[in-house]
């Protein structure tokens, strides 16, 4: 495409935005500008494959940060005196979900929650901690691991458990949290490199934590009296899903090795 032509002394110059044009007409081929080191950086620095180190590297210093300060003292020592009522809930909710992205088991957590504040207060403070948990754990995994996991995801199995994921995110989800067998941080970073959207993985999260959440805050609570009805009801609210998830899943386990 010719944008202008003009003429001195009886010659004429033509300017091409595709490129300069040899003495028969042809358009030739404009040679790619080599990038500059910063940009290099820059595209190495958000390459896929960096970012997941960026992930790993978070994750292991969140786990060292764990081991360092030692959340479970928590259990023991109680919440500091400074903190009381509503603004140590959320204090607490906060530290909840740092913990559970640090890979701190959430029993732990809940069972802190009801001893500190109480079954009901325990129960509220234990669930935002563990929305606000599971939206930073989906919001890392989506943001640093989706890229370079996606394209691994090349077997069967691997293959399935991402359609239903991507399909039938709210209902998949809200199962992996009732199922007391799937682990919490697991099933966030599976559904970070599926393509379950922000409000069907949240909404499955606060629905299906609720039961379990709320027998650990009980019996959190009622520990100073384990042999009181309610301390019982909660430990066998505890017990009877975990044995029925080992069940379920040592028969799904015995029905691929029979296949």
């Amino acid at each position: 495409m010719l944008d202008a032509t003009t003429r001195s002394g009886g010659t004429a110059t033509v300017s091409s935005r595709t490129g300069a044009t040899d003495p028969a007409g042809a358009v030739l081929p404009v040679a790619p500008v080599p990038l500059t080191f910063p940009a290099r950086c820059g595209r190495a620095l958000l390459s896929p494959w960096s970012r997941l180190s960026l992930l790993l590297v978070l994750l292991a210093a969140a786990g060292a940060g764990v081991l360092l300060f030692r959340p479970q003292r928590l259990l023991a020592d109680g919440w500091p005196p400074q903190l009381g009522g509503v603004a140590a809930a959320f204090a607490f909710a906060a530290a909840y979900g740092v913990c559970t992205v640090a890979f701190v088991p959430r029993p732990l957590l809940n069972l802190a929650a009801g001893a500190l504040f109480g079954s009901q207060l325990g129960l509220a403070a234990a669930l935002g901690g563990t929305v606000l948990g599971a939206g930073i754990a989906f919001g890392l995994g989506r943001v640093l691991g989706q890229d370079a996991l996606r394209p691994l995801l090349r077997g069967r199995l691997l293959r399935a458990a991402d359609g239903q994921l991507s399909r039938h995110g709210f209902r998949s989800m809200l199962a992996a949290r009732l199922f007391p067998g799937v682990p919490f941080w697991a099933a966030n970073y599976c559904a970070a490199v599926s393509r379950m959207g922000w409000p069907a993985f949240l909404l499955a999260t606060a629905l299906g934590s609720v039961p379990n959440t709320a027998a650990y805050a009980v019996a959190g609570a009622r520990a100073a009296t384990p042999t009181s009805p309610v301390f019982l009801l909660a430990m066998a609210c505890i017990a009877v899903p975990a044995l029925a998830g080992a069940a379920v899943a040592w028969r799904k386990r015995h029905q691929l090795r029979v296949r």
